[in-house]
């Protein structure tokens, strides 16, 4: 959990500083055009990540040690070759994406120069996410912890340096916000490989495991994810479009809304932060076979991300004008971007009971309720209500606001009646 606070810090952070620009709004705009379709492309990365999660853990529970390892360099494997291919795709598409979802003139320009960046690195940064889970499935989450603060305590220094040329370095404006992302991914991977291959972790890794790598094993992997790719895919999607439909209120409107999708992220990194360490523990218990044991700690969870994003919401309903107010000086924006952020607040204890059920299910590799949850969610309650009261009855964006809090409601209601049926506790993988 705190690795992963502390990673959406950064991107915090990292939009802070793009605030600072001298283009201001564009650059937040920029940002957030580009951050869903970021978002959209990286869901290829729940491709591989769930199915080896589930994989690592249970197998780590079992003791089954060789195979926990054949596990984790099978993911590295899967998670280099998507990258590969989803980074070369974006780089070269990316001023083609852009448009489609509503970015014009420098905010094209600005989301097309940080994003080839971030592209060309795309590799490691979906692999890195591997060492995360590789060093968590083998109950080294202090080592995963670690490794994650290094990385964005990292990022966060060389923000400002590469941004602003810093120290005499080149200033490279919103260039520089993504070479930092690239350089800190890169280190973050190398030292993890490092670590495992040099007997640091509880499950060393070998040029030449017992268990050897094998496209039949990876292919169980990739299957065990696919239903939490769509799913994913599914709720990106919806956010391009979603964002697509926010654009015609204007660059203020698109600046405040991804502002407050990244302070919405901030509950959200906490809740799947939680998620993960959760995730893990549960395999464990049910690798060890204590049913009753990993029931218990998935209801502890539930109730934990209410509480947690219970208290995330008064935080950000009662300082929403300042938090706005930390990236605009503009009065307009700050106060269409305050209302919004209370709307969203209302919606934050459900937001954190749907997240923290979706979690349990994919640790368990159970992904296929997630999948269907995540389409109602996204389309049915969100992307067409939202297009009807914008399109038909001339709605302002406050309606958008008011949906996307709603749908929370509904699904994580809807979530929690089938989590109830546990299914999930007798799931095999």
């Amino acid at each position: 959990m705190v690795g992963f606070l502390a990673h959406h810090i950064y991107h915090f952070v990292d939009t802070w500083w793009i605030s600072r620009l001298p283009e201001k709004e564009a650059g937040v705009a920029a940002v957030t055009f580009l951050g869903n379709i970021i978002w959209f492309l990286f869901t290829f990365n729940q491709l591989v990540g769930p199915g080896s999660v589930a994989i690592i853990s249970r197998r780590y529970g079992e003791k089954a040690y060789d195979f926990a390892e054949k596990a984790i360099k099978e993911a590295i494997v899967l998670k280099l070759f998507f990258g590969a291919i989803i980074g070369a795709g974006g780089y070269y598409f990316i001023g083609d994406m852009l448009p489609l979802i509503g970015a014009q003139g420098r905010v094209l320009k600005m989301g097309t120069q940080y994003g080839r960046i971030l592209f060309l690195g795309m590799p490691l940064m979906y692999a890195t996410y591997s060492i995360f889970t590789g060093m968590r499935g083998v109950a080294n989450p202090q080592m995963a912890l670690i490794m994650m603060l290094s990385s964005n305590v990292l990022n966060m220094i060389l923000d400002p340096l590469l941004m602003f040329g810093y120290l005499g370095l080149p200033a490279l404006g919103i260039r520089g916000a993504a070479l930092g992302s690239v350089i800190s991914y890169t280190i973050t991977f190398t030292v993890g490989m490092f670590l495992f291959y040099s007997d640091f972790t509880n499950v060393k890794l070998h040029l030449k495991g017992k268990e050897g790598i094998s496209i039949r094993s990876m292919w169980t992997m990739l299957k065990i994810g696919i239903p939490a790719w769509f799913g994913n895919l599914s709720f990106a999607g919806a956010r391009m479009v979603i964002t697509r439909m926010v654009a015609p209120f204007g660059t203020a409107v698109v600046a405040a809304y991804g502002v407050g999708t990244q302070v919405t992220a901030f509950g959200i990194s906490v809740i799947i932060g939680i998620g993960l360490g959760l995730s893990a523990l549960i395999g464990h218990n049910l690798g060890a076979d204590k049913i009753k044991r990993a029931r218990k700690i998935g209801n502890q969870a539930v109730l934990l991300g209410m509480g947690i994003m219970v208290a995330f919401g008064l935080i950000s309903f009662a300082f929403s004008a300042q938090i706005i107010g930390l990236f605009f000086d503009n009065p307009e924006t700050i106060a269409r971007g305050s209302k919004m952020l209370k709307i969203f607040a209302l919606g934050f204890p459900f937001l954190g009971v749907l997240l923290m059920l979706e979690e349990i299910h994919l640790g368990v590799g159970f992904n296929t309720p997630a999948m269907v949850v995540n389409i109602i969610h996204s389309w049915a309650l969100e992307v067409v209500p939202i297009y009807f009261f914008t399109t038909y009855f001339g709605f302002s964006e406050i309606a958008i606001w008011w949906i996307i809090s709603g749908a929370g409601l509904v699904t994580s209601s809807m979530f929690f009646i089938y989590y109830q049926r546990g299914r999930w506790l007798t799931y095999k993988v």
